[in-house]
């Protein structure tokens, strides 16, 4: 049995195919009724589901190809972030943000408006500029930033057709250090959360929502950088490193202490060649208007007493606003409220009813990729169903996500 990562989804397809050529991909499809793309499987959704054909793209073979005069790379579908990063920075070269785990796919990242941190820094698939991708009848189709459907067809969900190959740019490469905070008092929130946001060039808040603390404040700073505050708001600065969730090793995290190191070694979390997790756990994630943060965080601590008992961890981050129609941050300097909740649906789906509640008010859209019973308002749905109408008129890349997520366009 097919499952993702967490092992909380059992995929329903009737045959799974890891095809080794782009050749090979172009004529499963072709030939499907019924068919998706499985990347490392990191999402906790059911977004990859079908009762047909289930693609996996990890055998195909790897194309990392760098081009410093474009300052740009074109990459397979089966590459992960972690691979990706070591051969830019290799060659002089760096991309301008990264996720929290470096394990996950980059086609994968995209298609689901992946994102890590910073106020000016979008969403993972900002990098994108062109795409491959084959589409129903087989076709590889090659679309590039300024065309009309571009914006539409970088993160779409799998829905248009399955993705082999990116272009993402890039820059010259760069360091970072990283220093973690611990125990910041939540009242300073309400006066202070912009200017904690805006103190590094990644910003993590981490929070189990069982008292009145920010457990710790994870800041990113691209150097040169002047020297920590002693103190953050009333934080204080980690005497050794740590791991944002409570009880598990640090020795699976990023170097902290402000060691400086390369920028693809200090902007995840955690490192590439460790496991952070087992899998044990379930996850959600809302993309609010970052002028409601306060509001909002105000709102879940609320009901923190519904929330705590469920909660591994809950992190909150920003991402700054771009074109790209079904992402979360859409036109919108965002704020991310992540929660990694234990592994028991049973008990989480009552926290995860209310957390939907308290931020309702204040229009959240959900990861993709995560778990969550309502999609949110997308301005450009219908464009983007009009989109599938074209790619895919009789629905070959569809299944049930799709449909209670866009609606039967």
């Amino acid at each position: 049995m097919v499952t993702n990562w967490a092992g909380n989804v059992s995929f329903n397809a009737a045959r799974f195919h890891q095809p080794s050529s782009v050749s090979e991909v172009r004529r499963l499809v072709a030939e499907a009724g019924r068919v998706k793309a499985l990347g490392t499987g990191h999402s906790f959704s059911r977004i990859a589901d079908t009762p047909g054909d289930l693609i996996s793209l990890e055998r195909l073979p790897t194309i990392i190809a760098i081009d410093p005069g474009q300052s740009s790379v074109t990459i397979s579908a089966d590459v992960t972030y972690g691979e990706l990063a070591p051969r830019l920075h290799d060659a002089g070269l760096a991309l301008a943000n990264l996720g929290s785990l470096p394990h996950i796919s980059v086609a994968g990242a995209c298609a689901t408006g992946t994102h890590g941190s910073g106020n000016r820094l979008g969403n993972l698939a900002t990098a994108v500029s062109a795409i491959e991708m084959v589409t129903a009848d087989g076709d590889l189709v090659t679309l590039r930033r300024g065309q009309g459907d571009f914006p539409g067809a970088v993160v779409a969900l799998g829905a248009l057709g399955i993705v082999v190959g990116l272009t993402l740019g890039t820059e010259p490469t760069y360091y970072l250090r990283q220093y973690v905070y611990d125990d910041l008092p939540q009242g300073f929130l309400d006066e202070q959360l912009a200017v904690i946001f805006a103190g590094g060039y990644s910003v993590s808040l981490f929070t189990d929502w069982r008292g009145q603390l920010i457990n710790q404040v994870w800041i990113k700073q691209r150097l040169p950088a002047g020297d920590p505050e002693p103190e953050l708001h009333g934080a204080r600065l980690a005497d050794g490193p740590r791991h944002p969730v409570p009880g598990m090793s640090p020795a699976h995290c990023t170097p902290q202490l402000g060691v400086a190191g390369p920028w693809h070694k200090r902007l995840p979390h955690f490192q590439f060649d460790s496991t952070p997790s087992a899998g044990r756990e379930l996850q959600s994630e809302y993309l609010l208007p970052r002028s409601s943060a306060v509001a909002a965080i105000s709102a879940i601590g609320a009901v923190r007493d519904v929330v705590a008992p469920v909660l591994q961890v809950s992190e909150m981050r920003t991402i700054a606003a771009d074109d790209l129609w079904l992402s979360p941050c859409y036109q919108r300097d965002s704020v991310a409220l992540h929660f990694t909740w234990i592994d028991d649906l049973s008990a989480v789906a009552p926290a995860l009813a209310v957390v939907e509640e308290q931020l309702a008010p204040f229009h959240p859209r959900p990861h993709w990729g995560k778990l969550f019973d309502r999609a949110g308002r997308y301005d450009r749905l219908p464009d983007f169903l009009h989109l599938m109408d074209r790619y895919d008129p009789a629905g070959k890349f569809g299944n049930d996500f799709l449909s209670n997520s866009l609606g039967e366009g």
